[in-house]
């Protein structure tokens, strides 16, 4: 492929990047941040997946079999314990404005600035590699896709080497929308935007090429892996065939466990860029999920460029750019190309603009504060020069890293450089887990452990790349330094049998995490590092008032401490922001001297933008603090969580206040409409008790008074006499049940019975009324449905009341009923369903009351109490059953009751 178009590619691609972040922060302006969205988050946190990925995954898969996965394992692993780790960590830094890993470290030991040196010197040893690599392979699938071999470009440097073009384009877009901001807690939107991008294209990139290779080249996976079963090396690379590989996979997966968490890039993304520790339950799946999604065609690529390239006729790292470029697919190249470029460029914006911020933080800006003459010099612009510091720093990395990959790292895989850099991150996991879960660890051990873990690092990994440049002899390669074997750095203490990475992340890992218990233990900590260990490891309880907590204690001038506010934020925007804290707080700030709740809150402000050791600095230079016990900083700290439980309580009494008001109030509307009720009920009680006896009597009064009566006219008058004494002994009857129901005297007698036999027994009671409006009953019955425990006769009674009612709204000769049984999961429901007139949506939830009968029937309104479909729910309640009604005007109704039978 021409180069004119791959430069032209990579010169649009990267105006894209600038196109979406410049967007994005537009979009900030008017209010409508991106960076709320949680699938944006979930998605920029994919800048774990590097050129690493893009490519050496699938290099791997050829010399190493499926050991690749164990990267992508260990965070996936990890996740789901995000919300305990992660989560914490994210309130911890949003409490003190913590801005990096130097940071955080340096602020929970007692804000040491050598902490955050030593912390910030081995992120920049142990990243350099790790940005090489990416350079690295930005430069190979630059010269792959002209044809060209990538050895041809390791001789070039700088004005000649195209690479470092490249180098100059992402400088340049890393400090304009990295450094624009002096405080690094503010967000990056239009950086974090990018990257969220990036994750799809690169994505989408390796998944098209996988599907090429597959369905394209080959005839699917069964395909690949039959032809590939066919090759030895390959077949030999997928079986576990020593305890020495489950012990690679063991710790390369806790590596990637801890390089998850720790990575520059990773922490500034999963914590400094977070808005909302929710964000959280979106990424505990969705990064897994993107962590398959790319992985699934690795192996299919790998074996297909294995196959398609043997003899290692073409480097396993470079199978993923070669494959489309032999088949001469110009485009898939192309994309292939700019998907690679993608995951290289995405870690090194984010990972120089981490890297930055911890050297201008915890290595220069702390010298310039600690020497007076540079002090005096920059004092005045300290803003501008923070700027200038970081901008300087992502330059120098950039170049560093460039440096690096022509002299060592472009000896070496994309992977091995990768790992030894997880390994360096991997030595802050003692300081850090250890400092937000146990308030025992020290500065002492966390610096004794550091240093120790660190020193063990560049023995072990460090120096055999090193080495293997030819910066140092090979000889300590062969027999350990000074010539001792037990000194070898691939068998240190005749430690053997294990890969180099695990064997250095052993010994490492090993010797910080004793110094770092032992030495924490043997140690006092200062007042200051009690304070902070107490709010790291309590954070969920300090967190709504770690502001309020001040254990600063001494003698500072408000003007001072305005000034130098001012120096950073300006003195408008720091007169403003002093005036809101002072406001929030009822501070009054007319006083000479600072209070000391507000000279904390500055030193935290000041931290976010220098860091907590510089700003610790910067305060005691306008100040005059004394120093607090630790049984003084108990005292406030519990004071202070004491202030926090009143709060609580006081809060929680007035919301049981607000809910015991509520309850009454609801209690009282119940009570009144209970009583409304009541006056219904008695009201409808005594004009249905009215009307037969109203009845009675007159028909009575009739054949007293005409004893000359026809015998037939009496006989009807006394049937009806007969009938109307019968609906009021039903009336009395359901009353009283009624009664019993409510009360809760009414009892079930219980029997094993049938719903089949319940039914056909209620259908034969009310045969007669049926066939005297022809109405058709038809039963389909579920002959599968058990017998159960059950009151025989109250069942009988909810069935044929519900018949009786459908009979009822079913017009004469018309009508058509329809009852059935069904046994579903434990349950029989049994339903009656009739052709009527229906029952209005208004009314539906209503006629299980007692005395209620629909006031828009369509046919003329039968005459009855109102309490059968009542007396049916509590019925129904007893044999912890539910019922219901399912009905449309003009179209019938459907009244179904559920009993459960298990």
């Amino acid at each position: 492929m021409n180069s004119s178009i791959l430069i032209l590619a990579s010169l649009l691609y990267l105006s894209f990047l600038f196109g979406v972040a410049y967007w994005a922060e537009k979009q900030s302006e008017k209010g409508k941040s991106l960076v709320t969205n949680p699938y944006i988050y979930a998605l920029s946190l994919a800048v774990y997946c590097t050129a690493w990925t893009f490519y050496g995954s699938v290099g791997r898969v050829v010399t190493n079999g499926i050991e690749f996965l164990a990267v992508f394992i260990g965070p996936s692993i990890m996740m789901p314990i995000w919300w305990i780790v992660l989560r914490k960590i994210i309130r911890i830094c949003k409490a003190q404005r913590i801005t990096s890993i130097a940071d955080f470290i340096s602020s929970r030991y007692g804000k040491n600035a050598t902490l955050g040196v030593l912390v910030t010197l081995m992120c920049i040893l142990g990243i350099l590699p790790y940005i090489a690599i990416q350079i690295k392979a930005i430069s190979n699938s630059f010269m792959i896709a002209m044809r060209s071999s990538p050895n041809e470009n390791l001789d070039k440097f700088f004005l000649n080497d195209l690479s470092f073009y490249f180098v100059i384009a992402l400088s340049i877009f890393t400090i304009i929308f990295g450094t624009r901001k002096i405080d690094s807690t503010e967000r990056h939107e239009g950086m974090v935007a990018t990257i969220a991008v990036e994750s799809i294209i690169k994505l989408v990139a390796f998944v098209t090429v996988g599907i090429f290779v597959t369905y394209y080249i080959f005839n699917g996976f069964s395909d690949i892996f039959s032809k590939a079963s066919h090759i030895p090396e390959l077949s030999k690379s997928f079986i576990f065939n020593s305890t020495t590989e489950s012990s690679t996979w063991l710790w390369h997966t806790l590596l990637s466990v801890m390089a998850i968490m720790f990575l520059p890039r990773q922490f500034q993304l999963a914590v400094v860029e977070n808005v909302n520790e929710k964000h959280l339950n979106t990424a505990i799946w969705l990064f897994p999920l993107y962590l398959i999604v790319i992985n699934i065609f690795v192996i299919p690529i790998a074996m297909g460029g294995h196959i398609l390239f043997p003899y290692n006729t073409v480097n396993s790292d470079e199978y993923v750019l070669a494959i489309p470029l032999r088949f001469n697919e110009k485009l898939l190249t192309l994309f292939t190309y700019i998907g690679g470029f993608s995951a290289a460029t995405s870690m090194i914006i984010v990972e120089t603009i981490a890297l930055s911020v911890m050297i201008s933080n915890n290595l220069v800006i702390p010298t310039i504060l600690k020497n007076s003459k540079l002090q005096d010099k920059f004092g005045g612009n300290i803003s501008g020069l923070v700027k200038i510091i970081r901008r300087t720093s992502i330059v120098l990395i950039i170049l560093l890293s460039y440096i690096y990959y022509k002299t060592i790292a472009g000896h070496y895989s994309l992977v091995s450089n990768g790992m030894v850099s997880f390994s360096a991150v991997a030595q802050f996991t003692p300081a850090i887990i250890g400092g937000i879960f146990w308030k025992g660890g020290t500065q002492k051990g966390a610096l004794i452990g550091l240093l120790v873990g660190s020193l063990f690092w560049f023995y072990t990994l460090m120096l055999p790349s090193i080495v293997g440049a030819g910066f140092f002899p090979q000889s300590i390669m062969d027999h350990g330094l000074f010539g001792w074997s037990i000194l070898k750095p691939f068998a240190l203490f005749g430690l053997k049998g294990m890969d180099s990475i695990s064997h250095g992340l052993f010994w490492s890992l090993l010797f910080n995490t004793l110094c770092y218990l032992y030495f924490s233990i043997k140690s006092t900590p200062s007042s200051i590092e009690h304070s902070q260990a107490v709010i790291f490891v309590d954070i969920y309880e300090y967190s709504n008032h770690v502001e309020s907590a001040s254990i600063w204690r001494g003698t500072a001038y408000l003007n001072d401490i305005q000034l130098l506010l001012s120096n950073f934020l300006g003195e408008r925007k720091a007169e403003k922001v002093l005036r809101l804290y002072t406001q929030k707080h009822n501070i009054k700030l007319n006083s000479e001297k600072a209070d000391p709740q507000v000279v904390s809150y500055v030193e935290k402000l000041l931290a976010g933008i220098i860091g907590s050791a510089s700003a610790r600095i910067m305060i005691s230079s306008v100040s005059k603090e004394e120093k607090i016990s630790t049984e003084e900083v108990i005292s406030i700290l519990k004071s202070s969580q004491s202030l926090l439980s009143a709060n609580k309580e006081l809060k929680r009494k007035s919301v049981a206040l607000e809910k015991a008001t509520s309850e009454l109030k609801e209690a009282n509307e119940i009570l009144k409409k209970t009583d409304k009720l009541k006056d219904d009920f008695l009201s409808t009680v005594a004009h249905e008790i009215r009307t037969p006896l109203t009845s009675i009597r007159a028909l009575s009064e009739i054949v007293y008074d005409n004893p000359d009566m026809d015998v037939t006219e009496r006989e009807y008058f006394l049937g009806t006499v007969v009938k109307e004494s019968d609906r009021l002994s039903r009336l009395i009857n359901q009353v009283l049940d009624l009664e019993k129901y409510e009360s809760g005297k009414q009892k079930l007698i219980l029997e094993e019975v049938d719903m089949q036999e319940i039914v056909k027994d209620s259908i034969d009671a009310l045969y007669q009324q049926a066939k005297e409006k022809e109405i058709k009953v038809v039963f389909l019955p579920d002959r599968f449905a058990p017998r159960f425990m059950a009151d025989r006769d109250k069942l009988i009674q909810v069935v044929v009341n519900l018949l009786s009612n459908a009979i009822k709204f079913c017009e004469p000769q018309k009508g058509e009923i329809v009852l059935a049984t069904h046994y579903v999961e434990g349950c029989i429901y049994t339903s009656v369903q009739d052709n009527g007139a229906g029952i209005d949506k208004n009314f539906q939830r209503l006629i299980f009351d007692k005395f209620f009968q629909a006031e828009d029937q369509t046919i003329k309104k039968p005459k009855g109490s109102g309490l059968g479909l009542a007396i049916s729910k509590k019925i129904i309640a007893l044999h912890q059953g539910e019922i219901w009604v399912e009905s449309e005007v003009g179209k019938g109704s459907k009244f179904t009751f559920m009993i459960s039978v298990v």
